[in-house]
């Protein structure tokens, strides 16, 4: 029979997910998601698919390392959880690192109960390798590490897979994110219509397809601040109306044209 969804239950998979990365249980970890589940982590690199490549994506991120969760709120639509957090991560040789994250897990229902079919990992590796290196010797030292754990477990090609991540929209991505929505912001539709075309898929809430000229309306007086360049993904907090959340905005494959506005809203803002 199928699942009766609710979000208390999606939810509940995802937070088992930091749970089991607190008490370093790979077991557990891999077993949250589904056979064929893929990782993308940091999305633009190359992902990892199947529970034997995200075993392997464990042993070299998440094993050697302490990492917590700062969790600021949790989104849910359809069946799509959003995490807006930070991720502090603790190597094994003492270097701290803190990084803005979004985090959007896609889950699906299996006899056992919800798995996670897509995990989407939003943060920027040319961020987190600044900030690594700026540790002192002890961030110079893991990273020294960290190149042949990842030639060992995932291979020359998954190595230079993960470096994929250092390409993408990068800052002039985020510019165009910015003048969209301060277009937005001010009721400036002209300037939203310049930027989206008839092309964008625009949803706001997530789920919910609208167009361009009720994006620019619904939008209005909208604010954000953090905001993250992730391959061809921007991905930005947000707040619209009385309500806080997580917008995706991606871009066409090799192109500055914006493709897909997706913004996942608290459905119960003054709970938050």
């Amino acid at each position: 029979m199928p699942l009766d969804r609710t979000d208390e239950d999606l939810l509940a998979a995802v937070r088992a997910s930091p749970r089991a990365v607190a008490a370093h249980d790979k077991t557990a970890w891999v077993g949250l998601f589904a056979e064929q589940a893929a990782v993308h982590d940091p999305y633009g690199s190359r992902e990892h698919i199947g529970r034997d490549a995200i075993g392997r994506f464990y042993n070299v991120f998440i094993a050697p390392n302490s990492i917590a969760f700062r969790v600021d709120r949790d989104l849910v639509a359809g069946y799509t959880v959003v995490r807006d957090l930070h991720i502090e991560t603790t190597m094994s040789t003492g270097a701290t690192v803190t990084v803005p994250m979004h985090l959007r897990y896609d889950l699906v229902g299996t006899d056992g109960g919800w798995r996670i079919a897509r995990l989407a990992a939003h943060w920027e590796l040319g961020v987190m390798i600044a900030r690594l290196l700026r540790t002192g010797p002890s961030g110079l030292l893991a990273g020294a590490k960290l190149g042949p754990q990842l030639v060992a477990e995932l291979g020359v090609g998954g190595a230079m897979g993960m470096m994929r991540a250092l390409r993408g929209v990068g800052g002039s991505g985020k510019r165009i994110v910015g003048r969209l929505f301060a277009a937005a912001a001010s009721g400036d539709s002209g300037g939203v219509r310049v930027l989206l075309d008839e092309r964008t898929v625009v949803e706001l809430p997530a789920g919910n397809p609208i167009s361009v000229a009720d994006f620019a309306d619904r939008a209005r007086g909208m604010e954000w601040d953090k905001m993250i360049a992730a391959g061809r993904t921007v991905s930005v907090s947000v707040r619209v109306g009385a309500a806080p959340g997580v917008a995706f905005v991606d871009f066409a494959p090799g192109s500055a044209r914006i493709a897909r506005v997706t913004v996942f809203l608290d459905g119960n803002p003054s709970g938050s």
